[in-house]
Protein backbone atom coordinates (compact mmCIF):
# COMPACT_ATOMS: atom_id res chain seq x y z
CA UNK A 1 0.00 0.00 0.00
CA UNK A 2 1.77 3.04 -1.30
CA UNK A 3 1.57 6.52 1.34
CA UNK A 4 0.00 9.67 0.50
CA UNK A 5 2.32 12.13 -0.65
CA UNK A 6 3.29 14.76 2.20
CA UNK A 7 1.13 17.91 1.58
CA UNK A 8 2.49 20.87 -0.69
CA UNK A 9 2.88 22.88 2.60
CA UNK A 10 4.84 20.34 3.86
CA UNK A 11 7.34 19.79 1.80
CA UNK A 12 8.30 23.46 1.01
CA UNK A 13 8.28 23.85 4.88
CA UNK A 14 10.68 20.93 5.31
CA UNK A 15 12.85 21.72 2.16
CA UNK A 16 13.02 25.67 3.79
CA UNK A 17 14.20 23.88 7.26
CA UNK A 18 16.54 22.20 5.27
CA UNK A 19 18.53 24.82 3.64
CA UNK A 20 19.05 26.47 7.41
CA UNK A 21 20.18 23.23 8.70
CA UNK A 22 22.81 23.07 5.60
CA UNK A 23 23.81 26.50 5.59
CA UNK A 24 24.03 27.48 9.59
CA UNK A 25 26.23 24.09 9.27
CA UNK A 26 28.58 25.31 6.65
CA UNK A 27 29.14 28.21 8.07
CA UNK A 28 30.83 26.23 11.23
CA UNK A 29 32.69 24.28 9.29
CA UNK A 30 33.98 27.02 6.70
CA UNK A 31 34.87 29.88 9.45
CA UNK A 32 37.21 26.20 11.01
CA UNK A 33 38.93 26.30 7.79
CA UNK A 34 41.55 29.25 7.85
CA UNK A 35 41.63 28.81 3.74
CA UNK A 36 37.82 29.79 3.38
CA UNK A 37 38.36 33.44 1.54
CA UNK A 38 36.78 36.05 4.05
CA UNK A 39 34.63 37.15 1.34
CA UNK A 40 33.13 33.65 1.24
CA UNK A 41 32.38 33.28 4.94
CA UNK A 42 30.70 37.16 4.65
CA UNK A 43 28.54 36.27 1.79
CA UNK A 44 26.95 33.33 3.89
CA UNK A 45 26.94 34.59 7.29
CA UNK A 46 24.76 37.43 4.95
CA UNK A 47 22.50 34.64 3.76
CA UNK A 48 21.58 33.21 6.91
CA UNK A 49 21.00 35.86 8.83
CA UNK A 50 18.80 37.67 6.14
CA UNK A 51 16.94 34.24 5.03
CA UNK A 52 16.36 33.09 9.23
CA UNK A 53 14.95 36.82 10.41
CA UNK A 54 12.44 36.92 7.01
CA UNK A 55 11.43 33.14 7.61
CA UNK A 56 10.54 32.94 11.02
CA UNK A 57 9.28 36.10 10.62
CA UNK A 58 6.68 35.74 7.96
CA UNK A 59 5.94 32.83 10.62
CA UNK A 60 4.85 34.87 13.07
CA UNK A 61 3.50 37.79 10.95
CA UNK A 62 1.24 35.71 8.54
CA UNK A 63 1.30 31.63 8.48
CA UNK A 64 0.40 31.98 12.33
CA UNK A 65 -2.39 33.27 12.30
CA UNK A 66 -3.28 31.87 9.03
CA UNK A 67 -3.34 28.30 11.48
CA UNK A 68 -4.80 29.83 14.38
CA UNK A 69 -7.69 31.18 12.88
CA UNK A 70 -8.59 27.51 11.11
CA UNK A 71 -7.59 26.08 14.23
CA UNK A 72 -7.42 28.18 17.89
CA UNK A 73 -5.73 24.99 19.91
CA UNK A 74 -2.36 25.70 18.48
CA UNK A 75 -2.14 29.26 19.44
CA UNK A 76 -0.29 28.00 22.92
CA UNK A 77 2.01 25.83 20.77
CA UNK A 78 2.81 28.32 18.36
CA UNK A 79 3.16 31.51 20.89
CA UNK A 80 5.92 28.83 22.72
CA UNK A 81 7.69 29.22 18.87
CA UNK A 82 7.40 32.88 18.95
CA UNK A 83 9.24 33.33 21.89
CA UNK A 84 11.84 30.55 20.54
CA UNK A 85 12.25 33.19 17.74
CA UNK A 86 12.89 36.05 19.70
CA UNK A 87 15.87 33.76 21.20
CA UNK A 88 16.74 32.90 18.06
CA UNK A 89 16.81 36.74 16.72
CA UNK A 90 19.18 37.38 19.92
CA UNK A 91 22.00 34.55 18.37
CA UNK A 92 21.25 36.30 14.93
CA UNK A 93 22.46 39.79 16.48
CA UNK A 94 25.53 38.22 17.76
CA UNK A 95 26.50 36.53 14.45
CA UNK A 96 25.17 40.08 12.55
CA UNK A 97 27.62 42.45 14.56
CA UNK A 98 31.31 40.24 13.70
CA UNK A 99 33.16 42.62 11.74
CA UNK A 100 33.86 41.04 8.60
CA UNK A 101 34.65 44.38 6.53
CA UNK A 102 38.17 42.94 5.78
CA UNK A 103 40.00 46.33 7.07
CA UNK A 104 42.96 44.22 7.96
CA UNK A 105 43.14 42.68 4.64
CA UNK A 106 41.40 45.34 1.66
CA UNK A 107 42.00 42.08 -1.02
CA UNK A 108 39.40 40.38 0.62
CA UNK A 109 40.80 37.13 1.39
CA UNK A 110 41.98 36.59 4.94
CA UNK A 111 41.15 37.74 8.10
CA UNK A 112 42.28 38.11 11.72
CA UNK A 113 42.23 35.53 13.77
CA UNK A 114 40.17 37.62 16.18
CA UNK A 115 37.34 38.32 13.63
CA UNK A 116 37.56 34.20 12.71
CA UNK A 117 36.88 33.13 16.91
CA UNK A 118 34.43 35.65 16.87
CA UNK A 119 32.70 34.30 13.85
CA UNK A 120 32.72 30.71 14.76
CA UNK A 121 31.36 31.39 18.08
CA UNK A 122 28.40 33.54 16.90
CA UNK A 123 27.86 31.14 13.96
CA UNK A 124 27.84 27.65 16.70
CA UNK A 125 25.46 29.27 18.81
CA UNK A 126 22.65 29.90 15.57
CA UNK A 127 23.98 26.35 14.25
CA UNK A 128 22.61 25.30 17.73
CA UNK A 129 19.41 27.83 18.15
CA UNK A 130 18.19 26.78 14.68
CA UNK A 131 18.60 22.88 15.66
CA UNK A 132 17.41 22.85 18.57
CA UNK A 133 14.09 25.19 17.51
CA UNK A 134 13.20 23.14 14.15
CA UNK A 135 13.37 19.76 16.89
CA UNK A 136 10.32 21.86 18.73
CA UNK A 137 8.83 23.34 15.70
CA UNK A 138 8.34 20.74 13.03
CA UNK A 139 6.19 18.12 15.08
CA UNK A 140 3.70 21.25 16.06
CA UNK A 141 4.02 22.80 12.12
CA UNK A 142 3.63 19.62 10.11
CA UNK A 143 0.80 18.84 12.24
CA UNK A 144 -0.76 22.07 12.19
CA UNK A 145 -0.43 23.07 8.06
CA UNK A 146 -2.96 19.96 7.47
CA UNK A 147 -5.22 22.42 9.16
CA UNK A 148 -5.09 25.16 6.13
CA UNK A 149 -6.25 24.68 3.13
CA UNK A 150 -3.87 24.43 -0.22
CA UNK A 151 -4.99 27.84 -1.65
CA UNK A 152 -3.95 29.33 1.86
CA UNK A 153 -0.73 28.15 1.73
CA UNK A 154 0.03 28.85 -1.90
CA UNK A 155 -1.29 32.88 -1.00
CA UNK A 156 1.04 32.50 1.97
CA UNK A 157 3.83 31.23 -0.03
CA UNK A 158 3.31 33.53 -2.85
CA UNK A 159 3.91 36.61 -0.38
CA UNK A 160 6.52 34.87 1.19
CA UNK A 161 8.90 34.91 -1.98
CA UNK A 162 7.64 38.25 -3.13
CA UNK A 163 9.20 39.75 -0.20
CA UNK A 164 12.49 37.57 0.06
CA UNK A 165 15.74 39.22 0.53
CA UNK A 166 17.50 40.07 -2.21
CA UNK A 167 20.70 38.70 -0.01
CA UNK A 168 23.16 35.66 -1.92
CA UNK A 169 19.73 34.09 -3.49
CA UNK A 170 21.76 31.90 -5.63
CA UNK A 171 22.43 30.17 -2.38
CA UNK A 172 19.36 29.16 -1.48
CA UNK A 173 18.70 27.38 -4.88
CA UNK A 174 21.93 25.62 -3.76
CA UNK A 175 20.94 24.61 -0.53
CA UNK A 176 17.65 23.42 -1.89
CA UNK A 177 18.98 21.75 -4.72
CA UNK A 178 20.65 19.69 -1.75
CA UNK A 179 18.13 19.16 0.71
CA UNK A 180 15.04 18.08 -1.91
CA UNK A 181 14.31 15.97 -5.15
CA UNK A 182 14.20 17.35 -8.22
CA UNK A 183 10.97 17.76 -8.50
CA UNK A 184 10.13 19.08 -4.81
CA UNK A 185 12.55 21.91 -5.56
CA UNK A 186 10.94 22.39 -9.08
CA UNK A 187 7.32 22.49 -7.25
CA UNK A 188 8.80 25.14 -4.82
CA UNK A 189 10.01 27.00 -7.06
CA UNK A 190 7.21 27.33 -9.91
CA UNK A 191 5.90 30.38 -8.06
CA UNK A 192 9.18 32.37 -8.97
CA UNK A 193 8.54 35.48 -11.47
CA UNK A 194 9.35 34.74 -14.19
CA UNK A 195 13.08 36.97 -14.75
CA UNK A 196 14.02 35.01 -11.71
CA UNK A 197 13.43 31.59 -13.07
CA UNK A 198 14.90 32.37 -16.58
CA UNK A 199 18.32 33.12 -14.81
CA UNK A 200 18.19 29.73 -12.81
CA UNK A 201 21.04 27.97 -14.71
CA UNK A 202 23.14 30.94 -13.84
CA UNK A 203 21.93 30.77 -10.27
CA UNK A 204 22.82 26.93 -9.59
CA UNK A 205 26.21 27.65 -11.56
CA UNK A 206 27.25 30.33 -9.53
CA UNK A 207 25.67 28.15 -6.19
CA UNK A 208 27.50 25.15 -7.22
CA UNK A 209 31.28 27.41 -7.23
CA UNK A 210 30.58 29.30 -4.18
CA UNK A 211 29.85 26.11 -2.14
CA UNK A 212 32.78 24.43 -3.58
CA UNK A 213 34.64 27.22 -2.22
CA UNK A 214 32.88 27.64 1.36
CA UNK A 215 33.38 23.42 1.75
CA UNK A 216 37.09 23.29 0.71
CA UNK A 217 36.77 20.79 -2.72
CA UNK A 218 39.98 21.10 -4.37
CA UNK A 219 41.98 22.96 -2.43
Amino acid sequence: MQAEPDAQAIVETRLAHETHRLATGLLVDAVGRPSTPRQALAQLRDFIVANLRHHHETEDAWLWPLIVAAAPDTKGALDELSEEHDHLDSALDRLASVDLTGAEDPGGESMSSDSRYALREAAVAVRDSVRDHLTHEEPVLFHALQRITPAQWEEFAQRVIASTPPVAGHLMIGFLDEAGTPAEVESMLVNMPPPAKSVLPALRSQATADLRVLRGDGS
